[in-house]
């Protein structure tokens, strides 16, 4: 898996995500226009696919419930098919809601550990048997939906949410969810809503009166330079050779097929 994950927030909750960023938007605005979903389940696919590639060189998304390692970013355990972080939050969040589900899991035993490693790098109480009991849990349904609802509370819902509040279509409510998934959405300069307030001053978005083309550029502009503020984000072919190729072909809706690479590796949906 590559490096690229969000930006670590040691007090991170999950109930920061949708709230203040939908409030932020202008006071009075135009009426929103009606927005295609990415919460359209084979649109949803697609962006599972396209972050997949991102985060882990693949397309099979499915393939990374039982995924689990530290990849040496300072946050920690990363594991599951979004990266959730021992030291950021959300896999502790994901743990308990496994838990207050099926109390005797095989994960339950590791909560007082990860409520003490969260906001560090540090494995104490985890190892050595974190790993392989996470890969147990993962072969269980109700963890594999665990993972699902979690990825939706905190990064996919707040995402196409904001995303239908500004106006955009598919493409851009992707926009949205990528910058989520990669730098959380806290107070810090390169969080998704300090993103989003980049580009506002910049552009519109359609709900007050822009043009989505124009905007998503400023988007993606501003969520270049944010990831270029962290070593570990450098490589922005995620938007380069990927996002912003579609914008510029127009593919407002993220209709296949679809071709883009990332990291130099080429991929397609047919």
């Amino acid at each position: 898996m590559h490096t690229s994950r969000r930006t670590l927030l040691a007090f991170i909750g999950a109930s920061l995500v949708a709230g203040p960023v939908i409030a932020s938007q202008t006071a009075g605005a135009a009426p929103t226009p009606k927005a295609g979903g990415l919460d359209d389940p084979a649109k949803k696919e697609i962006a599972m696919k396209i972050v997949c590639s991102a985060e882990n060189s693949d397309l099979n998304w499915k393939d990374y419930y039982r995924y689990c390692e530290d990849i040496g970013d300072g946050r920690g355990y990363t594991a599951g098919i979004i990266g959730f972080c021992s030291g950021t939050g959300d896999m502790l969040d994901l743990v308990e809601l496994y838990t207050e589900r099926k109390p005797d899991n095989v994960l339950a035993k590791y909560l007082p550990a990860l409520r003490e490693v969260d906001g560090t790098d540090s494995h104490e109480g985890l190892d050595p048997g974190y790993k392989p009991d996470w890969e147990e849990a993962a072969e269980d349904p109700e963890f594999q939906k665990a993972q699902n609802d979690e990825r939706d509370r905190v990064y996919f819902n707040p995402a196409v949410k904001q995303g239908k509040a500004d106006g955009i279509g598919v493409l851009g409510q992707f926009a949205y969810y990528d910058a989520i998934v990669m730098h959380g959405d806290g107070g810090d300069s390169t969080s998704f809503r300090n993103i989003r307030k980049r580009a506002l001053s910049s552009a519109k978005p359609p709900a007050q009166g822009g043009d989505e083309v124009t905007y998503l550029d400023a988007f993606l502009d501003a969520r270049v330079w944010a990831m270029k503020q962290e070593e570990a984000h450098e490589d922005t072919s995620r938007v380069d050779t990927a996002q912003r190729v579609f914008l510029r072909k127009g593919n407002l809706n993220l209709n296949t097929p679809l071709e883009w690479k990332v990291y130099g590796d080429p991929y397609r949906i047919g």
